[in-house]
């Protein structure tokens, strides 16, 4: 089975830490995700290079015991918030605890945020992931229409420098955008399975 198949077991996986194949996927998987949210928060890449690891670590540890339990929460919030802590440790903010009720209704719009923060960056993240198929897999010719599309020239400017008709650019951005749809919607799917 490929990597994009198997991401139901791949928490099983890793828990073995032996099993250095399943962690060299799972860091390619979700090492850049870490490393780009710890950079929108102010880190330097060494910085931000350091917390992959230390999350890495730190889930290492978690999943020895791990058990797939749709009811405990879903992976993409466990995984948010190791490194938003990471990151608080970091900077030596105070990592949040568990409170009373009249400090965590001051702390829900924070909280929101913070959480509103990680969700840009983990679609963000599976567009990237669904981008870098679309490129392996669509013609180079219709990758680079798109991309222009991306950079924002206009459909008629791309369609003069590929020699296109405008229905054809239309057609090739189409194509390309259900495909980017389909692969972040099976990433989500995949990951649903993990408890996310």
């Amino acid at each position: 089975m490929s990597g994009q198949s198997t991401r139901p077991s791949l928490l099983l996986r890793v828990r073995d830490h032996a099993d250095h194949a399943a962690w060299r996927e799972f860091d390619e998987r979700y090492g850049e995700l870490v490393v780009r949210f710890c950079r929108s928060r102010g880190l330097q890449h060494s910085d931000a290079e350091d917390l992959r690891q230390v999350v890495l670590i730190n889930l290492a540890s978690a999943l020895r015991s791990f058990e797939y339990s749709p009811a405990r929460g879903r992976f993409r919030s466990y995984l948010g918030r190791a490194t938003r802590n990471a990151v608080a440790r970091h900077l030596g903010r105070p990592v949040p605890r568990p409170a009373r009720l009249e400090t965590i209704v001051a702390d829900v719009a924070a909280e929101e945020d913070r959480d509103a923060d990680w969700e840009r960056e983990w679609v963000r993240h599976h567009l990237r992931l669904a981008m870098r198929t679309v490129r392996r897999t669509f013609e180079s010719r219709s990758v680079a229409v798109f991309d222009r599309l991306l950079s924002g020239v206009t459909t008629e400017q791309v369609a003069r420098e590929f020699d296109m008709s405008t229905d054809a650019v239309h057609k090739v951005k189409q194509r390309i955008r259900n495909r980017l749809r389909e692969l972040v919607a099976d990433q989500l799917e995949q990951e649903d399975g993990l408890g996310d």
